[in-house]
């Protein structure tokens, strides 16, 4: 089979999205728009792909820094697609394979179509195939002119389209097969006599038939493949497809999703076989979740590594974090960057951690802070307790060794280590070092003065209430 390259279009600045930021680098199920048409080319064996960047060209070519396979081609002024494809020529020069050319606004493309259409191309022995689309209302898009043998002789852009061709419901979804050295000289030779001025790539499709050359169609299966993304509202309706995509997949994958629609797991999230999800998770960035894990309802996970059978418990928020098996959470806890849990920790309600390490077996119930520290294995950890590890300039660590059980309502004020074996009564401010098998207890002497209340109160009988 030839060699396949992949051209994106992702020039333009997106107006209707109203926003500072380019239309491709919006982002859709944790990615941005542009990631998934180069997924899709690469999944179609596309070895080399060339990004064509207009508007904020720097953030596309930062963001593709570590993909070897992309490269950047820079349109200065949006002259038109054929004009964005004549950029890319000069990257693709000595390539005499076949090039794929999609949108970078268009990303529900999958890669099982663009082998199709590479497919159909070869078939029919086409010079230019075009993937397109049957739609019922077709107002916007390019119409696909075919003659009696069902050949493409024409692509007309809507401004351009009589009223025939305008009834015409088969569009142009704006991806193309096309022969590399043919495509290439082409564009080279496009001019701008149109109703917008500008370079069409679609008049390819007229000079390859003008030269007899075979110009071939495709349908998509689906049109929803080929819906562009113009504004929010479009933005909004491609990720509740993906997403729904996503959520079959996992489903298909031995994960039960009691309510897919209600689900928010991006792509490249892994779940584990037997896992639950309930209503209204979301799941994001590279999370990673074993086997046999229930998270619980409206819990967020962002950019975590979680082991086998680990509960997660509802509204709980765990973030770059790393769970060992059997380790149970929440509800309502929070786990900030840097949290690592070992086997069977349990972090319950309104627990928060931050750069902290819990040995196996270790426990923080409730209400509970706990920062820049180290727990050992089997510590239990009292209601209320804190571990205080600013000083208002520097962070302090604060050690907790193996099987040590601190009272509730304690402050561990940093620097500080609790030897194994200790124990830290309740209501303690720790203060220095305790060593191991030690009791830590400081607090104010408790004084009961008997029948005060009775006294006060009757001093306080016959007095006048101010108004």
């Amino acid at each position: 089979m030839d060699s396949v390259a992949a051209i994106i279009l992702a020039a333009g600045k997106g107006t209707r999205m109203k926003s500072k930021l380019v239309k491709v680098m919006h982002t859709l199920a944790g990615a941005p728009l542009i990631q998934y048409p180069v997924t899709a080319a690469r999944e179609a064996d596309a070895s080399r792909i060339v990004a064509v960047v207009g508007h904020q060209a720097e953030a596309v070519r930062t963001f593709f820094n570590d993909s070897a396979d992309v490269a950047c081609a820079l349109q200065e002024e949006q002259n038109g697609t054929g004009h964005a494809v004549a950029c890319a020529a000069p990257l693709l020069r000595d390539f005499r394979g076949r090039v794929l050319i999609l949108c970078g606004d268009v990303p529900l493309i999958r890669a099982v179509t663009l082998r199709e259409l590479l497919k159909e191309h070869s078939r029919q022995g086409a010079t230019v195939t075009v993937l397109t689309a049957c739609v019922d209302n077709p107002h916007g898009y390019g119409r696909i002119v075919k003659d009696a043998a069902g050949k493409v002789v024409a692509i007309v852009e809507e401004k351009d389209a009589d009223p025939d061709q305008r009834a015409i419901r088969e569009i142009n979804s704006g991806i193309y097969c096309v022969e590399g050295p043919f495509l290439f000289d082409a564009v080279s030779r496009l001019g701008s006599d149109n109703a917008q001025g500008e370079y069409y790539l679609t008049d390819i499709v007229r000079t390859a038939a003008g030269r007899g050359l075979v110009c071939a169609s495709h349908p998509a299966g689906d049109p929803v493949e080929v819906m562009g993304i113009n504004d929010r509202v479009q933005l909004a309706e491609a990720e509740a497809v993906l997403r729904m995509r996503i959520n079959q997949a996992h489903m298909r994958g031995g994960v039960t999703i009691r309510d897919p629609k209600a689900a928010y797991i991006d792509n490249g999230v892994v779940i584990g076989r037997d896992t639950v999800v309930h209503p209204n998770v979301h799941i994001t960035g590279r999370t990673e979740i074993g086997r046999e894990c229930v998270i619980e309802p409206s819990a967020v996970i962002r950019g975590c590594r979680i082991g086998d059978r680990v509960t997660v418990k509802a509204g709980s928020v765990l973030e770059d974090s790393v769970v060992h098996d059997d380790a149970s959470i929440g509800p309502m806890a929070h786990l900030r960057p840097g949290t690592v849990l070992m086997e069977e920790v349990k972090v319950g309600n309104f627990v928060e951690t931050k750069k902290t390490v819990m040995g196996k077996g270790a426990k923080a119930s409730h209400l509970t802070y706990l920062g820049d520290a180290e727990v050992g294995r089997d510590v239990n950890i009292g209601c209320g307790t804190i571990t205080c590890n600013y000083d208002g300039v520097n962070k302090h660590r604060t050690v907790i060794e193996d099987n040590v059980f601190i009272g509730s309502d304690v402050q561990l004020v940093a620097p500080v280590t609790v030897g194994r074996n200790a124990l830290v009564a309740a209501g303690t401010t720790v203060t220095k070092d305790v060593p191991p098998d030690s009791l830590a207890i400081s607090r104010t002497e408790q004084v009961n003065k008997e029948g005060w209340v009775t006294k006060k109160r009757a001093t306080g009988r016959g007095k006048k209430t101010k108004e």
